[in-house]
């Protein structure tokens, strides 16, 4: 199977690396001009430079803090302005570690202006543009803890859930519009949040980083992490045409880590 994304127009969030890195890679490789946006500009800027334009497309950046919702609402507003975007994938850094008891209610508030209320507001933006042309592709990268919540990720379980949910009543509301709306549960991934994460794991319990990850990979039937490439190839599917009648789902890509269905 062939994906052309030519003439198309993605945004893709936290992508400065892993797998938000990885989505605008293969969107750009599948032909679609992409817009960039993380906190990095030296790492956005290296990386819109190495992107391919044979198809000619035209790449972009945006400098934005997820963590500071008034500042992100603003750039957000200004770049749709004079702009649209025929896919979008809503992708932000995680919010700090930490089980329920560590966490008081202001700790969920900020993550859900990071997770959630960004999340809304750009889809709110981008939507208009899609509605207009009747056709768009919205993917929001959410996490298997909101099927199988992760003992340590309190913030993340709770907020990533109102996300799946919302995209779930979403799809209902746009479908008629010809535009899908998915969200992916996202597994253990080689990526830098991964290791910080179960750095953190391994100081507290007082043990090596490797046995962290080796009694993860006990869980994982593949017995290995994904690759962001992987990431990037399923999320280029989602925003094809090929994908045209899945819509309202949540999808695992996880290596077989959830044990329900």
């Amino acid at each position: 199977m062939n994906i052309s994304l030519i003439g198309k127009k993605a945004m893709i969030g936290g992508s400065s690396r892993g797998i938000g890195r990885a989505i605008a890679q293969q969107l750009a490789a599948s032909g679609a001009s992409v817009t960039v946006m993380a906190r990095s500009e030296d790492k956005l800027n290296a990386l819109v430079s190495s992107l391919p334009t044979n198809n000619g497309q035209k790449h972009q950046y945006l400098v934005v803090d997820y963590s500071n919702f008034e500042a992100y609402k603003k750039t957000i507003t200004t770049f749709f302005k004079t702009n649209s975007v025929d896919i979008l994938v809503n992708n932000t850094q995680g919010p700090a570690a930490g089980g329920a008891l560590e966490k008081k209610v202001d700790d969920y508030q900020e993550a859900f202006d990071l997770l959630f209320k960004t999340v809304v507001y750009t889809t709110e933006m981008a939507l208009k543009g899609m509605m207009a042309q009747n056709h768009g592709r919205i993917i929001n990268i959410a996490s298997v803890s909101v099927k199988e919540p992760l003992a340590y990720l309190s913030l993340s379980n709770s907020i990533r859930a109102a996300v799946v949910t919302w995209s779930k009543t979403l799809a209902s509301d746009v479908g008629p519009y010809n535009i899908t709306v998915n969200s992916t549960l996202t597994g253990y991934f080689n990526t830098e949040r991964l290791k910080n994460l179960n750095a953190t794991k391994a100081k507290s319990l007082g043990v090596p980083i490797s046995e962290v990850e080796e009694q993860m990979l006990t869980q994982v039937p593949l017995r290995r992490f994904g690759d962001p490439a992987e990431y990037g190839q399923f999320v280029t599917f989602l925003a094809s045409d090929q994908a045209s009648f899945i819509t309202g789902t949540n999808i695992p890509i996880d290596g077989g880590l959830l044990k329900s269905f």
